[in-house]
């Protein structure tokens, strides 16, 4: 969900609390009214990133095509086939990169640069007891913290889970909808569930087809999705809880991403500058990661199988 612009932060609406002024009465007994304070306002810092690419004159000129400021001439075959190639891989190479690079940020703390926004890894905490979190001080407001238990051995692995998704359903309103595991969770997973994963015999016209892969995992109906990021961040950050080992129980109804109004993954074409001949192409994004409720997402670390 987009916000809009001429804002400092990215605002999401709490409910900490119902208020209740619940009572039973009988006949002519005096019931009370009472003003609700149930909202509370949690804050997240936007950012934007950027990504972007080049082309000069003599490089151009290296590909067999000519740009000048006289008068436009017709670009040749060669020239149209040339340039098209080198724009197209430059492009392509610049979503893919920028992607890629966002993708990874969006899982960190917001810690690897002073410009970067809040990412999974603050909002879905290992330690969700200390720390601001949206300008809301967990330490201080239990309601505020996410459900966590780390270093589950493999044989409670399942057990954990379905005490973790009951804890996550019965704040949230609703279970979990979204389950991340890296590899080391997900073979503990897939191998503790043992007789329960029903494979299948294929019979095929010519004899019988056997396949001992799993085409897939779920849990309570929700698929499990395997996370190859968590691979990447463990190598680059070498985290005390790795992310291989991590289990995500997440409710999309409470996190989000939202991006703000006319910068959702932007292409960019600053002018040339006055002097250099050069020619510019970006790839911009500006928002926040937030979330409106915290208890509701899950994280669980296993020590493997």
């Amino acid at each position: 969900r987009s916000f809009g612009g001429g804002k400092q932060y990215v605002v999401e609406q709490l409910r900490t609390s119902y208020d209740s002024n619940f009572q039973w009465y009988h006949g002519d007994d005096a019931v009370t009214f009472n003003r609700k304070d149930t909202i509370e306002q949690a804050q997240y810092a936007w950012g934007g990133c950027h990504d972007g690419f080049s082309l000069n004159e003599d490089l151009l000129f290296a590909n067999g095509i000519v740009v000048a400021d006289s008068a436009p001439r017709g670009a040749s075959d060669q020239e149209k086939v040339a340039l098209t190639n080198l724009l197209e891989e430059n492009s392509e190479s610049l979503r893919l990169g920028f992607e890629e690079q966002f993708d990874s940020e969006l899982h960190q703390d917001g810690t690897q640069d002073a410009k970067a926004i809040a990412g999974l890894d603050h909002l879905i905490a290992v330690d969700p007891t200390t720390g601001t979190v949206g300008g809301i001080d967990a330490s201080a407001n239990t309601y505020w913290r996410n459900q966590v238990e780390l270093d589950v051995t493999a044989a409670n692995m399942i057990d954990s889970m379905e005490k973790m998704y009951r804890k996550c359903a019965r704040v949230g309103g609703k279970a979990p909808d979204m389950i991340m595991m890296g590899s080391t969770a997900l073979d503990t997973f897939r191998n503790q569930a043992g007789t329960d994963i029903t494979r299948y015999t294929d019979n095929v016209a010519r004899g019988t087809e056997l396949d001992p892969s799993i085409t897939g995992l779920s849990f309570h109906g929700v698929p499990v999705m395997w996370n190859p990021v968590f691979e990447d961040l463990d190598a680059a950050l070498s985290p005390a809880q790795e992310w291989e080992s991590r289990v995500y129980m997440i409710n999309t109804n409470h996190l989000r991403l939202r991006p703000a109004d006319g910068h959702d993954m932007v292409t960019r074409k600053p002018e040339r500058e006055h002097d250099k001949y050069t020619y510019y192409w970006g790839l911009t994004w500006k928002g926040a990661m937030c979330m409106n409720q915290r208890n509701c997402h899950g994280l669980l670390t296993t020590t493997g199988v």
